[in-house]
């Protein structure tokens, strides 16, 4: 059955009556970056006002393909069942030249992980789970059809102006976070661009509904029969929808390529005649970004502060690593914990990650559809070895899928330790007990024992480490124990194979400083 997009109900503000206090946070759009978001810092015990101009969930499927990272964050959020219930999860990925396979890859081959590496659901689903927890939780002030048309800051807050359906009113807050999409109005209010790169490229989009025995894996065509020559993917959805994804080329009509009339032809091609059209929709590739993401008291995260080709799942999936990044930074300002400066390394650390995501997406970009020339003739011979020989099938870019960046980082490292636990990187889930370590971190920092003796004095959680093979693999390699320092977002922040309190205590205030 096609989604049911119910309205949100509208409740007239009570800024409308009278000024409201002073808040900490206002949080402009509820897409998912800003849903959870509004979540995160809930957790954290800081409450926002969350402003959205719509009162229902996104129109068709749109983002698709969320990573373990995410389901991570969707699980300290509370949503993660009902993403895994609905969803489909998948680990196979098939490519394809002309119409034969020429190699596949199994992302599930990586032991000790209770979540899958990606699930396929529609974004709408995602903004209806989000918005159900937001609307319970009392920390989040959730406003449908409550439009930002003004904003301005002063030194020590900012003020936004509103429109809604009974009038106009405006807010201060201590922070405001603008997560309203890749048309931010927010960053239009305050004349600031995109750097990057827009490519002479079109791709159409649609969502079909339709009874078939496609397996839940990731298909991407070069060149197939089908699509006269030019890239197809395909991936399947909750409800029986599949998306499609076909490369229009840039001399193509938008308008003209999203009626019907056109789009069906094009897509019995791929799968034959039984399905229903349920959405369409042309998008030109993009990879680009604000030079900052922080401007005084108005932040930017998700699609407002970057945005890449979609190929990859590095758009929905980056965005939720900057809440993860920026949550409990913000938290901690607010509370007098840390210093402003703090925001800085939220600047300094999610600009570097939207680089790199930058720099796959670009990559897989010119891949997909190479100049003249020498571009088109690496991509061609790549393709045709591809078929034959293993090293060539690494150089084949149909999408970098998306991983968590690994920030620079110079708290302390001992070399002795394995350099997939090296400080900046996400600390694997692992095995522990009956459940799983990451369960096991609440939402503030922690020090990590592997079979080492934890210094005295330390105001800071404990968590207590079983060594087993994967702990070993992981955590401690040829060492014989090691402690872990763990930001709140779960990112390493130092590590030693022995510390006494003092060198730990100076690692944690570094953390708290954003110096590490």
């Amino acid at each position: 059955m096609p989604y049911d997009y119910k309205p949100f109900p509208y409740v007239a503000p009570p800024g409308l009556s009278g000024p409201e206090p002073r808040h900490k946070v206002i949080i402009v759009g509820a897409g998912p970056v800003g849903l959870a978001m509004a979540l995160d810092l809930a957790t954290r015990g800081v409450p926002s006002v969350l402003l959205d101009d719509n009162d229902v969930v996104a129109m068709g499927s749109r983002a698709i393909c969320w990573s373990r990272r995410s389901l991570e964050l969707f699980t300290r959020l509370g949503i993660a069942d009902k993403v895994l219930d609905k969803g489909e999860t998948w680990s196979v990925g098939r490519t394809c030249h002309g119409d034969d396979e020429v190699f596949s890859f199994d992302l599930a081959a990586e032991p000790g992980q209770h979540l899958p590496p990606f699930i396929n659901i529609q974004q709408y689903y995602i903004e209806e789970f989000l918005a159900e927890r937001a609307l319970a939780d009392p920390l989040v002030d959730l406003r449908f059809r409550n439009r930002v048309i003004g904003i301005d800051q002063s030194g020590d807050g900012a003020h936004v102006t509103i429109r809604t359906p009974d009038g106009q009113y405006g807010l201060s807050a201590d922070f405001v976070l603008a997560c309203d999409g890749g048309r931010s109005t927010i960053r239009a209010m305050m004349d600031l661009d995109f750097e990057g790169e827009r490519f002479d490229e079109r791709f159409l989009i649609a969502d079909i509904e339709m009874k078939a025995d496609f397996p839940a894996e990731r298909w991407f065509w070069f060149e197939p029969t089908f699509h006269d020559g030019q890239s197809a993917l395909l991936h399947r959805q909750a409800d029986d929808i599949y998306r499609i994804d076909l490369q229009l080329g840039w001399d193509a009509d938008p308008e003209e390529e999203k009626k019907p009339e056109n789009v069906i032809p094009r897509i019995e091609k791929v799968v034959g005649p039984d399905f229903e059209l349920e959405w369409v929709s042309v998008y030109t590739f993009q990879c680009r970004r604000l030079r900052d993401f922080v401007h005084d008291r108005v932040i930017f995260l998700g699609d407002s502060a970057h945005v890449v080709s979609p190929f990859g799942a590095r758009g929905a999936n980056s965005g939720l690593q900057d809440v993860d990044n920026l949550g409990w930074k913000l938290a901690a300002v607010l509370a007098g914990r840390a210093p402003r400066g703090l925001l800085d390394s939220y600047n300094r650390e999610r600009v570097a990650a939207a680089d790199e995501d930058i720099r796959h997406s670009t990559r897989a970009t010119r891949f997909m559809t190479p100049s003249p020339g020498m571009e088109r003739l690496f991509r061609d011979q790549v393709l045709a070895l591809a078929g034959k020989t293993e090293f060539a099938r690494g150089w084949v870019n149909s999408g970098r899928l998306s991983a968590p960046c690994i920030y620079a980082s110079t708290g302390a490292d001992d070399p002795m330790l394995p350099a997939a636990t090296r400080p900046g990187a996400v600390v694997p889930d692992v095995p522990q007990g009956n459940g799983w370590l990451l369960n096991r971190l609440g939402t503030d920092a922690a020090l990590l024992a592997v079979n080492c003796a934890v210094p005295g004095g330390l105001d800071l959680p404990v968590v207590e480490m079983q060594v087993n093979a994967l702990v070993r693999e992981r955590f401690l390699g040829d060492a014989p124990g090691a402690l872990y320092l763990v930001r709140p977002d779960q990112v390493v922040a130092a590590r030693w194979i022995t510390a006494d309190a003092r060198t730990v205590s100076s690692a944690v205030r570094a953390m708290w400083e954003g110096r590490e």
